[in-house]
């Protein structure tokens, strides 16, 4: 139904962004929303516009490639909306991508409410067929080369603590989180860069 909406980032959490368009704000959960966050001029969202007996929903993404994935995994067996917006929020299509075509289930078993019986699923449903959201993996997929408390975690910084809540809001564990916060306390950073620091050291 939608393609994608262009409008003016209006609010941004750990669940979601609203996108002001001709004055209507759009309720949009995306996978990492604080990619959104200070883009004040006009931005352009790709959309999908999730309906069922039970939900109606709209999931924004950055790229018509995230958008995608998104609607291939949604087809897997097992996975639902949040199952692939956690896939997804790394910001690392061809990452997934390499992964289901190597029939990496160790990597796929990283993400949230993926657990193996799923991440089978996933390789067997679209291993061959992703080549239109990452047309540059194929053929050759691989080459050979002290703050407040909240949830359990220190906070350091805002922008710290508001990328633990979207880790949250993704399916993560306060285990699993706890295992990274120090690593990522070292440096000061945005909210986007600590959310995909955390995720790139998870699925280390």
């Amino acid at each position: 139904m939608y393609d994608f909406i262009k409008g003016r980032v209006d609010y941004v959490c750990p669940e979601y962004i609203v996108l002001e368009a001709n004055g209507i704000g759009y309720l949009i959960q995306a996978p990492n929303p604080f990619v959104f966050s200070g883009m004040n001029e006009e931005t352009k969202i790709y959309v999908h516009h999730y309906v069922r007996e039970d939900a109606v929903a709209l999931y924004g993404f950055t790229s018509r490639e995230e958008k995608k994935l998104f609607m291939k995994l949604l087809n897997v067996t097992g996975i639902g909306p949040k199952g692939a917006l956690a896939v997804l929020a790394t910001g690392r299509v061809d990452q997934v991508v390499e992964a289901i075509e190597a029939e990496d289930e160790k990597f796929l078993v990283k993400f949230p409410g993926i657990g193996k019986k799923t991440a089978r699923q996933m390789i067997l449903d679209l291993k061959g067929k992703l080549d239109d959201v990452a047309p540059e993996a194929f053929p050759d997929l691989f080459s050979t080369e002290g703050g407040k408390e909240m949830s359990g975690y220190s906070m350091a910084n805002h922008e710290l603590e508001e990328a633990l809540l979207a880790l949250e809001a993704l399916g993560y564990s306060s285990k699993e989180i706890k295992k990274v916060v120090s690593k990522l306390e070292k440096e000061k950073k945005t909210t986007e860069e600590y959310i995909k620091d955390a995720l790139q050291l998870m699925l280390k």
